[in-house]
């Protein structure tokens, strides 16, 4: 086909969202246009693109139209299935006849979303048995733990995917783990009888022949920092929601070692080396479960001689039995392969993460933690990840990172410099160069929503009840007869705050923890009267269009705790080098979380309402100005009398149109 008889990309676009049925907004157009230039010019792009701007579309259309192998990771679930379920289908159905080929898209996730047919019919590795343990065997049919199992065993012989996210119902963590593996503990599609059927390869295989892989940012960060590539090639890489991206790679970067997984190692392992090797392991986790009994929560700047010596224990006992654990053959043991592999698997990891303490990187930090339930464990994660991701993400490839918040405080310069970039315009022979683009949105945000600061409220501490806070809370919600989404610092204050107004209003408040988040927020937009309360992870993905979330409350700025060891070690990193650490690393944090809290408001063209912050310091704080320009650009007041009204008209309009 020739350059002329090519179709356009305002042809292509007008195509596919004529398709999805949706219109076109001159937002996505510019967003098309740049991400097709980025690609076309094999550069990187950071693009803002508002709520309602189509911009799944606004970047695969140019991405599809360039032809080259494309890769698109996402944060959440929700965006994952709507890409392969909705937008990707519709669109290449759209887009056949105009580029005359068909593109095929598949979507890619790590290997223990997969089910996996050995652990299934060969039942798992147990620690204490001699070889096998089938796990149908031993849960009682009756038990929530045997019918899932027998779910999914039935469920095995129908689906084509073997993926986790296909079975609706789904099933506790606790089954799933009976019959999926990690890629540490898999045997290998030729070592593997059932190889052949693999869900795990088959999803690898049509990847490789895809020209768009939809996958998840945490798989991306282990193709990137593991060096083991999972993904096929690919020229171009799209990073949807991208302000989670440095989040999910810190989660990937993050070793852990706990009491209760050393001793589960230390039962794998024993059967496999002789009792001097599995002695020596034994005695290492036997100290090092005494010291983790009087660990104390916070950062280790320098690691205690106590500790440094129980670690080097340990990894050099797991060093004895890695490389002892291939020799010994047990003929007690069935189905040894399965059985060595995921011994290995467990005691790899301790010798790696106590090795990456011990060693002491000045780019780490390491600190403790306590859990009620769990007990305390000791992590490690990188200090930053943008070198990281300067090195491996922009290397090689063009980029396009898109969410609704990339700009904070007003430029992209505070995320860029997260993902490793210099600011705009300076890139260097190290640096990669950039462009940023915001392409607003299609609502009119000052006639559409309020931002209400509670300036007259005083101002929250540490510890103890915000008495006005809750006054404040109840009046609002009143005004607002229900339909209100409450986003609270800490489960604590939900709670709190769940507890107190059940008691006082006349309105049903569901609370994050009592349901699953699908059946919340179902219940939540079904009927306009009830409010749902949760923390800043609910803030992520609610998306709940109309009269069912008129106001959108944050109890407070929601900075990160400042026993907070990561955070903490970032900030003074950042003072060390000259820089203000609490705007770059304590204020992004929360700008990032509250434009995200502010972004569930306005969903639809016809959506108004109020976003309530009960924290004067928005109002009267020195950063309250920087944190004001990352949200939408409401109409801003602080006088309450005029939110009340506001609220009460909203209301009444909603339950004229018996909404």
């Amino acid at each position: 086909m020739t350059a002329s008889s090519s179709p356009s990309l305002a042809d292509l676009l007008h195509a596919a969202v004529t398709a999805v049925g949706g219109t076109e907004r001159p937002g996505q157009v510019t967003m098309a246009e740049s991400v097709a230039e980025a690609v076309d010019g094999n550069s990187h792009l950071l693009v803002q693109a508002g709520t309602g701007t189509g911009k799944s579309l606004g970047y695969l259309v140019p991405a599809l139209a360039h032809g080259e192998r494309v890769v698109v990771a996402t944060a959440t679930l929700a965006l994952q299935r709507q890409l392969v379920e909705r937008d990707l289908p519709r669109t290449v159905d759209a887009l056949q006849p105009l580029l005359r080929r068909r593109p095929q898209f598949a979507m890619l996730k790590g290997r223990s979303n997969y089910l996996c047919l050995h652990r299934l019919h060969e039942g798992v590795p147990q620690d204490e048995e001699e070889g096998l343990f089938d796990p149908f065997e031993a849960a009682a049919p009756s038990s929530k733990l045997g019918k899932d199992l027998l779910r999914l065993r039935d469920w095995s012989d129908e689906t084509e995917t073997g993926d986790r996210d296909d079975l609706t119902p789904g099933v506790s963590d606790r089954a799933w783990s009976q019959v999926s593996v990690t890629s540490r503990e898999c045997l290998g599609a030729s070592k593997c009888a059932y190889g052949a059927e693999c869900f795990a390869e088959a999803a690898r295989e049509r990847a490789k022949l895809a020209d768009v892989v939809v996958t998840n940012h945490a798989l991306l960060a282990i193709d990137a920092i593991e060096g083991a590539p999972v993904l096929p090639g690919h020229e171009v890489l799209i990073v949807d929601e991208a302000h989670e991206l440095v989040s999910r790679v810190t989660g990937v970067a993050t070793g852990e070692l706990t009491p209760g997984q050393v001793n589960r190692a230390v039962r794998r392992a024993a059967k496999l080396v002789d009792e001097k090797a599995a002695d020596s392991l034994q005695t290492a986790a036997e100290s090092f479960e005494r010291l983790m009994e009087l660990a104390l929560p916070g950062r280790l700047e320098e690691i205690p001689d106590d500790l440094e010596y129980a670690l080097m224990a340990l990894r050099d006992a797991a060093r004895t039995v890695i490389s002892s654990i291939g020799n010994t053959r047990d003929k007690s043991v069935q189905d040894e392969d399965a059985v060595r592999k995921q011994a290995l698997a467990a005691v790899e990891n301790i010798h790696g993460v106590a090795e990456r303490i011990v060693e002491g990187s000045e780019y780490d930090v390491v600190w403790y933690e306590r859990h009620d339930r769990f007990g305390a464990s000791l992590r490690v994660a990188p200090l930053s990840v943008s070198g990281l991701l300067r090195e491996k993400l922009f290397s090689e490839r063009s980029v396009v990172l898109t969410s609704a918040t990339l700009k904070l405080g007003g430029d992209f310069n505070g995320v860029a410099a997260s993902l490793g970039l210099a600011p705009e315009g300076t890139g260097g022979a190290d640096s990669p160069e950039w462009k940023g683009v915001d392409v607003g949105s299609p609502f009119d945000y000052p006639k559409q929503g309020i931002l209400y600061v509670a300036r007259h409220l005083s101002q929250p501490g540490r510890e103890g009840s915000r008495t006005d806070m809750l006054d404040e809370l109840a009046e609002l919600v009143e005004a607002a007869g229900g339909r209100t989404l409450g986003l609270f610092s800490s489960m604590r204050a939900a709670q709190a705050a769940a507890e107190a107004l059940r008691g006082r209003l006349d309105v049903p408040i569901l609370l994050q923890g009592e349901e699953t988040l699908g059946e919340l927020i179902r219940n939540f937009a079904a009927d306009a009267r009830t409010c749902l309360f949760g923390t800043l992870s609910l803030w992520q993905g609610v998306d709940v269009p109309g009269p069912s979330c008129q106001l959108v409350i944050m109890d407070r700025v929601p900075f990160p705790r400042p026993d907070d060891p990561l955070m903490s070690a970032r900030q003074k990193a950042v003072e060390e080098a000259g820089g203000n650490g609490f705007m770059a690393v304590a204020a992004t944090h929360a700008a990032l979380l509250m434009a995200q809290g502010a972004g569930r408001l306005v969903r639809a063209s016809g959506d108004r309402g109020v976003v309530a912050v009960l924290d004067p310091r928005l109002a009267t704080a020195r950063y309250g100005g920087f944190l004001r320009s990352s949200l939408p650009d409401f109409w801003y007041t602080t006088d309450r009398n005029q939110v009340r009204r506001s609220l009460a008209a909203i209301d009444e309009a909603a339950k004229a149109e018996g909404r």
